[in-house]
């Protein structure tokens, strides 16, 4: 990568780290602030924070050009805690066609929530479903997501299962440690008609490409003034209602997970129908039962 493009790249630093965990990505000066929103969740009174632990809920919107990104459906949904002190970190996806409760909007598909009441609902309705509460909603657009991994030079995931898809990649991913540029980043985590596991498949193959920007990104983070460079791209150019204490805070935590203690899972759940349509009615009691055990340590031992 030329070091212009890897100047660009250090320019993302604060949710360029937050992409080694959350899948996220800041614009340089170039991008438009619609392109990610940074959203603060309204807590509800007496919830225990630990001042250790923080958890975004990570949505990337199917917003085509010239529609709302906030208010529009959901196609990849991570809830994920990030652990400061011990350098933990869990990932619990969701399945966008999961059958759940929209708080004062009755049952539906999980990513319906973002074109009914945004970034609030969404994190309400995975308050539901796990019993974690977010501190911040996170939403981007896959185009961007593109050009993110395009400028960190690519990454590297492990797939278990060759797999294709006629529309997005006639050609497939072979099985194994395969190399991926940016549109091949957002194919491997869009695809779910060419899996065995569909839906469930999808958002695992999002996690494992989280995994592979962690390992890209945190060789970076020890460079002098990365941190505080990426919080002044956020404050420039995301549209957010954080300030830049609580930035920081989010960049820092992110600097100090350790690859080694990230923890992936995927809701299971059956596939079946609501009415007419096709949904997926998730295991809450595996949802809550993550919930309780990662709610205030970001830590889960296993799925």
């Amino acid at each position: 990568m030329s070091a212009r493009r890897w100047a660009r790249a250090l320019r993302l630093a604060l949710l360029a780290g937050v992409l080694a965990v959350v899948g996220l990505v800041v614009p340089d000066s170039t991008v438009a602030p619609t392109e990610v929103a940074l959203v603060k969740v309204k807590r509800a009174q007496g919830v225990d924070l630990s001042p250790d632990v923080v958890w975004i809920l990570a949505l990337g919107s199917d917003a085509r050009p010239g529609q709302v990104m906030t208010r529009t459906r959901a196609d990849a949904i991570q809830l994920v805690g990030i652990n400061s002190r011990t350098g933990a970190a869990t990932a619990i996806g969701v399945p966008r066609d999961a059958w759940v409760d929209l708080p004062g909007y009755g049952r539906n598909r999980i990513n319906a929530g973002l074109v009914y009441g945004g970034p609030q609902l969404m994190a309400a309705a995975m308050r539901n479903l796990t019993g974690v509460e977010a501190d911040y909603v996170m939403v981007t657009r896959f185009p961007f997501f593109e050009d993110m991994v395009d400028d960190i030079g690519g990454i590297t995931v492990v797939n278990p299962r060759r797999f294709a898809d006629p529309n997005l990649k006639k050609e497939g991913f072979a099985r194994g440690r395969i190399r991926l540029g940016g549109y091949d980043a957002m194919a491997f985590s869009r695809i779910r008609k060419g899996l065995v596991d569909g839906d469930f498949g999808r958002s695992a193959n999002q996690q494992r490409t989280l995994r592979g920007i962690h390992a890209k990104i945190v060789a970076s983070k020890d460079r002098p003034g990365f941190l505080e460079r990426g919080v002044m791209t956020v404050l420039q150019h995301t549209a957010t209602d954080a300030g830049p204490v609580e930035l920081f805070r989010i960049a820092q935590a992110v600097a100090q997970v350790d690859g080694r203690k990230i923890t992936t899972c995927v809701v299971p759940g059956r596939l079946g129908t609501a009415g007419a349509a096709s949904v997926v009615f998730p295991d809450v009691a595996a949802a809550r039962r993550w919930g309780r055990h990662a709610g205030r340590d970001a830590t889960l031992a296993r799925c």
